[in-house]
């Protein structure tokens, strides 16, 4: 190992080690902190930590926060481990708003604010600034994190304020807010349009924009991450005789929807995108009203 560069037990190694693992290693001496903190090695440590095996489930209830393994073979989960939040809350406080290669954006409820938060290493950022960015309120704003071309992580805040809607896009790497652009409807900015959070996937960060009555409009928005530009496109062609819902998943870097609608009986159909286009590649019985997110979990 004395004879290793640097580099190499950096890049080779140390990439294929666990996140607590990374962080005890930064304080190593200044070289290694200097390599560590790289996008480079990020970006390197992320892709090969994205295995089955690696998989945790995080679950928030009213008093504590747990990690959990997945067992994929029982779609189950295996014993948990307790996680403390190092930053102030209140029970039942914490939201999470949106997530990517295990860091968070999540919301304290109390206090409206946004933070970003990894579990593993425990640690955040208040994304907060005297200016009124970095707060969230529910059922009017919308979150998406993404990572760019530069590797730089930064989170999308589309925000409904009496009929005004804007969009702010936070840098970690530079630390700042900044207004981008929206050309959209009108009607996307009442209260009636339900926002999904954004989900991340090629380069594109993808929301759906759902009426909240029967046989209203559903679209999905479409934001490419490193040209800034919006764009629309349709849902997939569902029937309109009840609620319609859909809950979007990357599953290695495939964009799919789990369609759902009805009122009584409720139809779910699984959604491939391509191109702009969907394709159905699954179609379940009629079932009794189900939450849409215990598929997302067991499909994931």
């Amino acid at each position: 190992m004395a004879d290793l560069p640097v580099h190499t037990i950096v890049f080779e190694i140390l990439t294929r080690v666990s996140a607590k693992d990374v962080g005890r290693s930064k304080s190593v001496c200044k070289q290694w902190y200097a390599l560590l903190s790289t996008q480079d090695f990020v970006r390197i440590h992320c892709s090969r930590s994205l295995v089955s095996s690696n998989q945790r489930v995080l679950l928030i209830d009213d008093l504590t926060c747990s990690v959990h393994p997945i067992i994929f073979q029982s779609n189950d989960y295996g014993p948990s481990s307790i996680v403390t939040f190092p930053f102030h809350h209140q029970n039942n406080d914490v939201s999470i708003l949106s997530h990517l290669n295990g860091l968070l954006c999540v919301c304290l409820n109390h206090t409206y604010e946004l933070l970003l938060w990894n579990p593993t290493t425990t640690a955040f950022k208040h994304l907060s600034t005297p200016n009124s960015h970095g707060f969230y309120i529910n059922n009017l704003d919308a979150i998406g994190l993404y990572v760019d071309a530069d590797d730089d992580y930064k989170v999308l805040h589309i925000k409904r304020r009496s009929g005004v809607l804007g969009v702010y896009v936070y840098s970690r790497e530079v630390d700042s807010w900044r207004n981008i652009p929206f050309i959209t409807r009108q009607e996307y900015l009442s209260p009636h349009f339900n926002w999904s959070a954004g989900t991340f996937c090629g380069g594109t960060l993808y929301f759906t924009v759902c009426e909240c009555w029967i046989g209203g409009t559903n679209v999905v928005i479409c934001f490419d991450v490193n040209s800034e530009q919006f764009k629309e496109i349709s849902f997939p062609p569902v029937p309109s005789t009840g609620m319609v819902q859909g809950v979007l998943v990357n599953v290695k870097n495939e964009l799919h929807m789990f369609a759902s609608t009805g009122m009584f009986e409720m139809t779910i159909d699984l959604w491939t995108l391509q191109g702009d286009y969907w394709i159905k590649v699954l179609s379940c019985p009629p079932l009794p009203p189900i939450s849409l997110s215990l598929w997302e979990v067991v499909y994931n």
